[in-house]
Order: structure tokens, then sequence, then C-alpha cells
């Protein structure tokens, strides 16, 4: 009788990729311990060989998809909302969903990832915030591994990008610019968290470049020493309203304001983007962004590839809506 295929297993990668056992688990487990050239070398072994490393059947049914989500999830909250998204979705489907917390891409110099966060048994990836490097990229195709991108935009498109799931940053921008200068407002603060690299497009770069359409702008990092003079010296050079680029900073600036009483909104508007628990306990106005839907999105793409079907949709962009609460008014004076 003729005996079956033979499996492959994590000792035919290692002598393929002509290096230890132990490396090729942590290029599986925690690939940013590895350089990037003996990632390539392990990815290109286990590609060639056909070698995918599943979970034991103990650990999930046969007919689960595991997908993994890495966001930086500790720095903005606004990604545990897009994971909500994707739990709702999950919730009576027969799916795992592994999370991973990756750094800020603002607080960094180098932002791109280049290593793909996976353990064994993934078969899809959805990575959010942090636009991925040519190495990751070439390491997701070799392995075959299905990826997905939400709210990640970079400088020039790269040949064979993964599908992506966006909010019209630029649109929402537009809104409150187009509201605060039908109140009156003609000149106002941007508040925004300090970006180090340009290799990418944040969403606070975006949201700016809406706003500056309709008002003139003064930029001030959430970062610069003395930020709280600074925003008030801001104010009596003739700002009216103060612009967060996430809801999160609209609170920091509200703590600011009303330690040095100024009054919200007879004497300064303040505005924000996300509209969290934050911004309806500060009855701010803001931007709605339909996080949870990018997550959902997101993850039905995900699924789609992971079946091995091609996903008819490879674009998604959905839009925010504007939410006026109490704190804009008219400038004083006006």
């Amino acid at each position: 009788m003729r005996a079956g295929p033979r499996t492959v297993t994590i000792y035919d990668v290692a002598e393929k990729a002509g290096v230890s056992i132990s490396t090729v688990s942590l290029v599986m487990n925690a690939p940013h311990r590895v350089s990037a050239t003996t990632r390539e070398r392990v990815v290109a072994a286990t590609a060639a060989l056909g070698y995918r490393s599943r979970s034991t059947p103990s650990a999930r049914g046969t007919n689960t998809v595991r997908v993994a989500v890495a966001a930086p999830f500790a720095s903005y909250p606004s990604y545990l909302r897009r994971l909500a998204g994707m739990m709702e979705r999950a919730r009576f489907r027969a799916v795992d969903l592994v999370p991973y917390d990756l750094p800020s891409a603002a607080a960094v110099e180098h932002p791109l990832l280049d290593a793909l966060p996976t353990r064994p048994g993934i078969d899809a990836l959805i990575v959010m915030g942090v636009p991925l490097g040519a190495s990751a990229l070439r390491a997701s195709r070799a392995a075959r591994l299905p990826v997905v991108l939400v709210d990640v935009r970079r400088r020039r498109a790269a040949a064979g990008e993964p599908p992506h799931v966006l909010v019209d940053d630029a649109l929402a921008g537009r809104f409150l610019g187009e509201h605060l200068t039908d109140l009156g407002h003609r000149r106002v603060v941007f508040l925004h968290d300090p970006q180090r690299s340009a290799d990418y497009v944040s969403a606070g770069m975006l949201r700016y470049k809406g706003l500056s359409e309709f008002l003139a702008i003064d930029r001030l990092a959430a970062g610069t020493p003395d930020v709280e003079q600074r925003l008030i010296d801001h104010l009596r050079r003739g700002a009216t309203a103060v612009v967060g680029s996430h809801d999160g900073l609209s609170a920091r600036a509200w703590g600011i304001l009303h330690a040095a009483e100024i009054r919200i909104p007879e004497d300064v508007s303040l505005v924000g983007f996300d509209d969290g628990d934050v911004a309806a306990a500060l009855e701010l106005t803001t931007v709605h962004q339909p996080f949870e839907e990018t997550g959902a999105a997101a993850l039905d793409i995900a699924l789609s590839l992971a079946s091995g079907r091609e996903s008819a949709v490879g674009h998604v962009e959905l839009e925010p809506s504007l939410v006026i609460r109490r704190s804009t008014g008219a400038p004083s004076g006006v």
C-alpha cells in the first residue's frame, strides 16, 4: 500500500532555512525578536515546503477561523471600538479573534510594521492604524496569509497592497470646518498628536486638510512643552475655537480651558473627532466615526479571503457624520 504524503514539520522548515527550531518558533510567535533577513528566510522556507502551523483540535473546532487583530489598542480607544464591531459580527460565527497591541505609529520614527504579529494557527490578519512595511507584505504573500488593513494610509501605494477599510477623514474635517464657519469662526487652534515620521498619512493629517479648506489654523502639537500656555496664547492672538484631532485631545483642551476659567462655548468653542463616551459626557460637538462598522467590514473581507474566495470588495471607505452638541457657539462679539 502506498504511503500518504509526509506531513511537513517545523524541523523541515528549520533545516531548509538553515536555522534552529527555536528560531522558527520565534518567527511565528515573536517576529520582532528576529532580524528581517532571518524572518524572510524562514517565511520562504515555510512557503516552499507548504508548511502552515495549526493550533490543536482541542483548542478550537476544525471549522473555526482564527483571525489575528493587531492595533495600537492601548494608545487609542477608537481601535477598541473597531474590535467591538468585529466581535459583534463574529458573535454567531465560528470565529476566534486574537488581539495584539502595537505601538502607536505617531510615537515612533519608523512606523512601518516589518514583522507580522501572528502565532501558529492564524488564518487571517487584520492590521489597524499601523502601515505594513515591504518585508511584511512580502512575508504575508509568501505565507499565503490573507491580510486586511484598517485606517492605514501610505504616502505611496505599494504593489499588491492588501484590501483596506477607511473612514473619510478629510470629509470629517470639512464637516467641522463648515459648521464652525457658519457660526462665524475664522481662526482655530488644531491640537494634534505629534507625528515623528512622514512615512504614512495619519487620520489627523487628513482631518487638518479638510478643516483648512474653511478656516485659518494654528497648529499645536500635544507634546509641545508648555502646551497649556501655548494654547491660551493662541486664543489671545485671535483664535476663537479649539479643534482636537480626536476626542481625547479635546478633553485635554477642556481641562486647560476650565483651569483658565475660559467658558465653553461663551468664550471659545471646542470640537473633536470620533464621538465616543468622552464626547457625550462633555456634550462635545464632534464627528461621529462609524468605527464599529469598519471593524465589521474588515472581518467580512478577512473571512472571505481566509475561506479561499477572492473578496468582491478591495477598498471600503465609509462616511462620518457631524454631531452638534453644546460645546460650539458663535464667537464673542459676533
